[in-house]
């Protein structure tokens, strides 16, 4: 359970700070005809140290849950292997990595839009809002991950 509110606790934080930083600036003033293409970079690498941490503190903790459910079973290394990858590629987790591809895509083609000095602030909100999104439903993986092999280890 510890894991779980570590999980919300990082995506409740990345949230934060890119509505933050995208309502801070409608407080301020009028929000202006284009964006500086470093706001741009901003949003994205925000998100991508969100994605980081979110694996970094779920991938150790998920892996030695497999261990231990191996131990459990006393599956050998090859039993582990055959055995561990349902709790890593399902039909539920193709579908979290099929949104995610499919958001990653639209965020790479917002990207090559990018390539001038700025460009217009509606897109930026859109890339935020993507953003969001793709931390989103990599949290929602790894909590239908987790709950999986928790499910598993209880029995």
């Amino acid at each position: 359970m510890k894991v779980k509110a570590v999980w919300q606790t990082c995506l409740g934080a990345a949230v934060a700070i890119v509505l933050a930083s995208a309502t801070h600036a409608d407080a301020q003033s009028p929000a202006p005809a284009s964006c500086a293409r470093t706001e741009f970079e901003s949003a994205v690498d925000e998100a991508g140290e969100v994605l980081r941490t979110l694996t970094q503190k779920n991938g150790p903790a998920f892996q030695a849950k497999l261990r231990q459910l191996k131990d459990k079973r006393g599956w050998s290394h090859d039993a582990f292997l055959a055995e561990g990858a349902r709790f890593v590629r399902d039909d539920t987790i193709s579908a979290f990595e099929e949104k995610s591809a499919n958001l990653l895509a639209k965020i790479n083609g917002a990207g090559a839009v990018v390539n001038a000095a700025a460009t217009d602030c509606a897109r930026l909100a859109d890339l935020k809002a993507d953003m969001i999104a793709l931390v989103e439903i990599q949290n929602e993986k790894w909590t239908y991950m987790f709950t999986t092999l928790d499910a598993e280890l209880a029995k």
